[in-house]
């Protein structure tokens, strides 16, 4: 009967767990002043820098606008000036009384308020220049262009709801992952009761398998946990940032995640195989004792660790698990042990008793 030699190890535990993409930046690009569209300045799906021009507006009306607030400040600016050389000679006057206190406030008034109607000039102009640029729509964020909703010749208004287009920035790129509550709390459980030991901030990054199971070939970083459970799948989400130099990566795509959870000491792994579970679920092993007889074990496995399971109760070092030939195993029985460890073929023949 095989059977093969346990041996405690050190092992990093991890999740899979399931995720979708997000971009790390989205701008929906919309008009901040009205107007007709006379061109579009960037190709679809092309990459763009902030700052780079995407739409010209028709900006007749705002030059013609820019160029009347100009005109108006000349003036303030003139007026102001009147007032200030008014001022100056009153206040020479008033030294020798020659001049009314009421006609020095009132000089005094006037020129004020022309200072005042030159600030509001300025005020103007600006306004006027901002709508002028603002009719250059520009890219906010650097990134790649969605598609255009609208062409030359299109009439759009000042903060439409419809987007002219989108800019998506994705490298770096989010990878927004799921884990139940409950999950958590056993994570958080066993770092408390010492079974687990948090892995360093050098191993705590996160691979990364696409939907055709590929692995991705950058590894990520977590970036956050969120603090609040989603009441209707009683989950929370983690957030992983993952470099996208090459594009393979676009939001919305389904992934899964290999998050490590901690280290555990003294881990017992049991091929699936030798496991069984009964009715209820419950798992139990086929010990091979001392004396070369049977022992029905009942075990705790909690989770699948590649190929093997985790026990976590019921088995120790050194001991011996049958492997092959337990659909004929009683308890009690003898066996011819054959040891399936790896790197031994070798078979011991303790009993002279046959009931392989």
């Amino acid at each position: 009967m095989g059977y093969i030699t346990l041996r405690s190890q050190s092992l990093t535990l991890d999740q899979q767990l399931p995720g979708r993409t997000t971009a790390y930046q989205v701008a929906e690009v919309r008009p901040q002043v009205s107007g007709v569209i006379q061109k579009r300045l960037f190709e679809e799906g092309a990459e763009v820098n902030a700052g780079d021009p995407l739409y010209q507006i028709d900006d007749r009306l705002y030059r013609a606008e820019v160029r009347n607030a100009q005109a108006n400040l000349a003036r303030a600016r003139a007026t102001a000036q009147s007032s200030q050389l008014t001022i100056q000679r009153i206040e020479k006057l008033a030294t020798v009384k020659a001049v009314s206190e009421q006609e020095h406030d009132e000089a005094r008034a006037r020129h004020q308020e022309s200072q005042a109607a030159v600030a509001s000039a300025e005020a103007a102009l600006q306004s006027a220049q901002i709508n002028l640029d603002y009719a250059l729509i520009r890219a906010p964020i650097s990134g790649r262009t969605g598609r255009s909703s609208v062409t030359a010749g299109a009439l759009v208004t000042a903060n439409q709801a419809q987007t002219l287009t989108t800019i998506r920035q994705l490298d770096p790129i989010y990878v927004d992952l799921t884990q139940s509550h409950r999950q958590l709390q056993q994570l958080r459980e066993a770092w408390s009761s010492g079974q687990l030991e948090q892995v360093s901030d050098d191993e705590a990054r996160v691979v990364l398998a696409l939907e055709d199971g590929t692995v991705y070939r950058h590894a990520g970083r977590m970036q956050f946990s969120e603090y609040a459970v989603d009441e209707s799948t009683n989950s929370v989400t983690l957030r992983a940032l993952f470099p996208n130099p090459d594009g393979d990566l676009l939001p919305g795509m389904f992934v899964r995640a290999r998050l490590p959870e901690g280290t555990r000491d003294n881990t017992i792994l049991v091929p699936q195989k030798a496991l069984v579970r009964d009715p209820r679920g419950n798992g139990f092993v086929w010990v091979i004792r001392a004396d070369n007889t049977l022992e029905r074990r009942a075990v705790t496995a909690p989770r699948a660790v590649g190929s093997d399971w985790l026990v976590t109760e019921g088995l120790s070092d050194g001991e011996r698990i049958v492997v092959d030939g337990m659909q004929r195993a009683q308890p009690e029985m003898p066996v011819t042990p054959t040891s399936q460890d790896p790197g031994n073929n070798a078979n011991t023949a303790s009993s002279p008793k046959s009931g392989k």
